[in-house]
């Protein structure tokens, strides 16, 4: 069970604590730090997968907690995000990322008890959400209006938050359309009696 995947899994968890306590730290280079923490977490996300299957390392507590780790910190960085721009245009993108969420879960497990979860397997359209959506969360936790980042990286603020808003206008799109593409594949199952 705690294998070297499973570890790093389970130090993903750990880091959601510390990245709420690091993006509310009293100092300028707030965001900048959670942006680290959150960027590690996301890499520790690819790294865990590719070791599994490369040490020939998949367990059955691997399946169920690596999707519950991405899903803890992909939800604690949409609730950062709408507290810090409190706008329409962040906030409903935020709803419907976290009530997917919750709706292919549940959609998952019902499909489980019929025994035909595969049929809501993740596809790449998943795969192309998920990725789109890492990459804005990145640079809205970013959010860079701190001069010490900026002169590190170089990196123009309005170019780089113009990139997170419309990758997180793509996740927004690619959430809806996954969602109903979910649906749409259970659909026949759920019209069934019980």
């Amino acid at each position: 069970m705690w294998t070297i995947p499973n570890q790093i899994t389970v130090f993903r968890i750990i880091l959601i604590p510390i990245f709420v306590m690091v993006y509310y730290l009293p100092v300028s280079w707030n965001h900048f730090g959670a942006f680290v923490i959150f960027w590690l977490a996301s890499v520790s996300d690819a790294l865990d997968g590719y070791l599994a299957r490369k040490l020939n390392q998949s367990s059955a507590f691997g399946a169920f907690i690596d999707p519950v780790a991405d899903k803890l910190m992909v939800v604690t960085a949409l609730i950062l995000i709408v507290g810090e721009f409190q706008v329409w245009w962040i906030s409903i993108p935020a709803i419907f990322m976290i009530a997917r969420e919750i709706f292919i879960s549940a959609l998952r497990e019902f499909m489980s008890s019929r025994g035909k979860r595969d049929a809501v397997a993740v596809s790449d359209m998943g795969k192309y959400k998920t990725a789109a959506q890492m990459l804005a969360l990145q640079g809205l936790i970013w959010n860079p209006d701190y001069d010490i980042p900026l002169m590190l990286f170089e990196l123009p603020y309005q170019w780089l938050m113009s990139l997170a808003y419309l990758l997180f206008f793509v996740a927004t799109v690619l959430t809806i359309w996954s969602m109903v593409s979910y649906f749409k594949l259970s659909w026949p199952e759920l019209q069934k009696k019980k």
